[in-house]
């Protein structure tokens, strides 16, 4: 119970970030998507690389 919640608060978490960065909507929805998609994976991914790079990739 308490690792899915944990789970629970970081996806919150990465799709209010993603919400936030200065992209287009249909980059916010497909990395949206694919970080709850993934769930752990994505979470990862999301937080130790595509944090600092997906402002770059959705130019």
């Amino acid at each position: 119970m308490i690792i899915y919640l944990i789970g629970l608060v970081l996806a919150i978490i990465a799709v209010l970030d993603i919400i936030k960065k200065p992209i287009s909507l249909v980059g916010k929805i497909i990395c949206a998507v694919l970080v709850l998609a993934t769930s752990w994976i994505g979470l990862l991914v999301y937080f130790l690389y595509a944090k600092d790079h997906i402002t770059e990739w959705f130019k």
